[in-house]
């Protein structure tokens, strides 16, 4: 067989000058045109809020003192009455009788210790008859201050001031030791506890200030002082008691009623970055700054959120730049052009730290504008 002859192609030279170009590479591109800021290291504000309830000042439940039964009751429900104002009376016939029968032995008992005296010096009477009637004397007193108080029990007083509540006694029901009577409230002044995380044991003291919203009127907020704290943490939840104290002069807040509570404490200091300046990707959330003409890609945690500011944490530094616009076209290590820098206008940005469950110590993060 006669092999064939050898064939010879011809190339142009621009077209081999093209094949040798996409052999050593693509030539480099323009740099990207961006929009860059400063990063901004701002102290994070922790917000907390929590469900708390209120209750009176002073607050007793009434029962009596003994058993008996009733022969008037004396008040109606939402009445404001006076300390030892009555409330309920009950049937007192053998009390009135104890105590006229022991006033009877008193009399008895002085009149015979006044004829002792009488006839002392004539040496009729010994000492000892003497100190036996200052004896009887005595044991007649203390006899009559018993039936009085047991008088004075068959009627059932206020404790305090104050408003009384519902009650379920009639004239006529029987009465014992254990019948509730009735409620009565001192709410000039209300209590409002809630639990709060432990995280924030130590901001939380005497005197401080929250913010109390009651769910009944959610356009209201009260300032409400902060009384005391509970001595210990809760192992289960791990958070604790707080009570404060709102004034009520008004009388339109009642014990029993919910209220939403936040307060603000202050958190550590980090860097706050607009919220378009991060970009996700597989492996979680990062950043394009500018560092010496590039952008370079740096790894980040976002801390706290809240209307178009992040507080991040990550490898930043306090020269950086970060990409706020033109951060899609970028990438890690490619040369940019910074078109302009995002004016600030001087103004700070607060971000503060929200918590949606008052009973962890995870809040959620929040950011707020500031001064």
């Amino acid at each position: 067989m006669i092999p064939s002859p050898v064939r010879f192609l011809a190339f142009s030279a621009p077209l081999f000058m093209a094949a040798c170009s996409d052999v050593e590479g693509e030539p480099e591109r323009d740099p990207i045109p961006v929009v860059a800021q400063d990063i901004r290291v701002l102290p994070e504000q922790l917000d907390v809020e929590a469900i708390g309830s209120a209750r009176a000042a002073t607050s007793a439940e009434i029962f009596p003192e003994t058993a008996g039964r009733v022969v008037s009751v004396m008040f109606t429900a939402g009445d404001f009455v006076r300390r030892g104002q009555p409330l309920v009376r009950l049937d007192a016939r053998q009390e009135q009788l104890a105590v006229e029968a022991a006033q009877v032995q008193v009399r008895e008992a002085d009149q015979l210790l006044g004829r002792y005296r009488r006839i002392e010096d004539t040496g009729a009477i010994s000492e000892s008859q003497i100190e036996a009637g200052e004896t009887a004397l005595a044991s007649a007193r203390v006899a009559l201050q018993q039936a009085q108080t047991a008088l004075a029990d068959r009627t059932i007083r206020a404790p305090f001031s104050g408003n009384v509540g519902l009650t379920e006694i009639d004239t006529g029901d029987r009465v014992n030791d254990s019948t509730p009577i009735t409620q009565i409230d001192q709410r000039g002044t209300l209590y409002v506890d809630f639990p709060a995380p432990e995280a924030v044991f130590n901001a939380l003291r005497p005197g401080q200030i929250v913010q109390v919203t009651p769910f009944s009127d959610p356009s209201r907020t009260i300032d409400a002082r902060v009384v005391t704290t509970d001595s210990r943490i809760s192992q289960d939840s791990r958070d604790f008691i707080v009570r404060t104290a709102i004034p009520n002069e008004a009388d339109r807040l009642r014990p029993g009623m919910s209220f939403r509570v936040v307060f603000t404490r202050a958190g550590d200091t980090r860097p706050v970055v607009p919220e378009e300046a991060i970009v996700w990707g597989g492996e979680g959330s990062h950043l394009f700054v500018v560092r010496d003409g590039k952008a370079v890609r740096v790894p980040v945690t976002i801390t706290a959120r809240r209307e178009g500011a992040v507080f991040v944490d990550g490898g930043l530094r306090r020269t950086d730049r970060v990409i706020v616009e033109g951060v899609q076209k970028v990438r890690d290590g490619q040369d940019i052009r910074l078109v302009s820098g995002r004016a600030t206008g001087g103004q700070d940005v607060q971000v503060r730290q929200s918590d949606t469950d008052a009973r962890t110590s995870r809040p959620t993060a929040a950011a707020a504008d500031g001064e």
